[in-house]
Parts: C-alpha cells; sequence; structure tokens
C-alpha cells in the first residue's frame, strides 16, 4: 500500500513539474536547431534485461515521441544521429537488423499523415553508398514525398561520420580547383559549408547526447562550432519528456546569461 501512495505522490509531483516547465520553457527562445546524438539503446535493454537488440526498438518509439515534443515547441530543425560510419564494426547480426528497421521506418514515415499534416521535410546525411540498397530506395522514397513540405526540418544521420564528410567537402573543393571553377582564394568558410551534407541547413544551436557519454563521436564536428551542449546520464530510450525540457531551458538559462 505505501508503494502504491508513493507512486501515486510521484506521478503527480512529475505532471506538475512537467506543466511548470513547459510554462518556463514556452516563454523563451526554443532553439531553432536541436540535434541528438542518441546513445544508450543496448544498455537499456540489458538494463532491463531484455536483449540488446531490443534497445533499438525502444529507442525507436523513443524518436517518434520525441518528434512530437520538438513539434509541440515549434522547433524547426531536428538533426539525430541514428548510425554511424563506426556502427558498421558491430556484428553482422545487429547491422542487418537495424538496416531493416531503416528500410521499413523510412517507408512507413513517408506515408505517416502526420508528416504531410505539419509539413516535415525529411534529409538523411551521411553516404549513401555505404548503405544496402534497400536503405537506400526507402530514403529515396521519403525524400521525394516530403522534398515540398517546408515548415519543419528532420533530418536523419545514417552511415554519417563527420570527419568523413570534411574529407568529402575537401575532395570536392579540389576537383574544383583542379577543373578551375575557383581559385585558393575563392576558399573560406562558407566554401566549405556549402559542400557539406547540411549545407542547406543552419548550424545546430544545441547538441544533446544521451547514456552519460561526454563525447561527439564524430558528429556534425564542423557545425558545432558555436552550438550549446547539454549530456544527460539517461539512456536515449528513457529519455523523458521531463529531461527534454530541461535540456530547452538549460539552453535558455544560457543565453539569458550571455544577453541573447
Amino acid at each position: 500500500m505505501a508503494k502504491h501512495i508513493t507512486d501515486i505522490f510521484a506521478d503527480t509531483f512529475n505532471k506538475a513539474y512537467e506543466k511548470k516547465l513547459i510554462e518556463m520553457v514556452k516563454g523563451g527562445l526554443v532553439p531553432h536547431h536541436l540535434a541528438i546524438i542518441m546513445d544508450g539503446n543496448r544498455r537499456y535493454a540489458k538494463s532491463r534485461g531484455d536483449p540488446p537488440i531490443m534497445g533499438h526498438e525502444y529507442g525507436r518509439e523513443k524518436l517518434k515521441e520525441l518528434l512530437q515534443w520538438c513539434l509541440d515547441l515549434d522547433i524547426k530543425v531536428l538533426t539525430v544521429y541514428a548510425f554511424s560510419t563506426e556502427n558498421f564494426n558491430r556484428t553482422a547480426d545487429e547491422v542487418n537488423t537495424l538496416m531493416n528497421m531503416f528500410a521499413e521506418n523510412f517507408y512507413k514515415f513517408a506515408e505517416d499523415e502526420k508528416v504531410m499534416e505539419y509539413g516535415i521535410r525529411l534529409r538523411v546525411l551521411g553516404d549513401p553508398n555505404v548503405l544496402p540498397k534497400t536503405v537506400r530506395e526507402s530514403i529515396e522514397s521519403a525524400v521525394e514525398k516530403t522534398k515540398n513540405n517546408e515548415n519543419y526540418s528532420f533530418n536523419m544521420a545514417v552511415g554519417y561520420g563527420g570527419r568523413e564528410e570534411i574529407t568529402n567537402a575537401m575532395k570536392n573543393i579540389a576537383k574544383d580547383l583542379e577543373a578551375k571553377k575557383i581559385k585558393v582564394e575563392d576558399i573560406d568558410q562558407d566554401l566549405i559549408s556549402s559542400h557539406l551534407y547540411t549545407h542547406d541547413l543552419p548550424d545546430p544551436d544545441l547538441i544533446l547526447r544521451t547514456s552519460g557519454e561526454v563525447r561527439l563521436s564524430n558528429f556534425l564536428l564542423w557545425q558545432l562550432a558555436y552550438s550549446e551542449f547539454y549530456f544527460t546520464d539517461v539512456y536515449w530510450p528513457g529519455f523523458t519528456k521531463i529531461e527534454f525540457l530541461r535540456a530547452i531551458h538549460s539552453y535558455q538559462l544560457r543565453l539569458r546569461r550571455f544577453g541573447k
């Protein structure tokens, strides 16, 4: 009985706290571009006694929640780190499972009525050549169907590596130099940015990482030069709306501190 009462009290407190956080956050400036390193799927599953692969299923459901939270706050651009180039080093079974999930989910995303209702455009950041044909085809389908949506931008980094992105940009610039399309003195930060996967996106205002790791893991290395950071110990599938609101509020407090 005591446990039941404690649970009721905790739920009541959390709802009241969440409501207060929403009021504070909506009273301030939210990030225009939020980027998230979704980390801890496998550890979350293990903590529940489930097979590690189940963590990716939990993580997928959490991403759906996150997208709605961002829409509720009118965050215009959301970029998530879904699969890095280094992730190909995992077991063949895990990689194949994830690739099948991507192929399935991109098709589902394009058919989701909410995507068209809110005007969400999908972009996929990364090297498509490293992905299986089934995933490439599903990406092409989803990107094509949402290309005219202009209200929100949802970007998934799949087969992505920050160093690889910069390296590819340098190679393309070198080709332009060799073809005499540009001169050495034309090379500046804007030119480099124009050759990145994110060439038509603003740089992230806030980078959030879950799972307690405090590193960037080769994510948006060029773009995050002036981003704010927020790290939380919570595994990605266990990431709550309260923790999300705390991250946004922390960002707002920093803006106020610097008079922005």
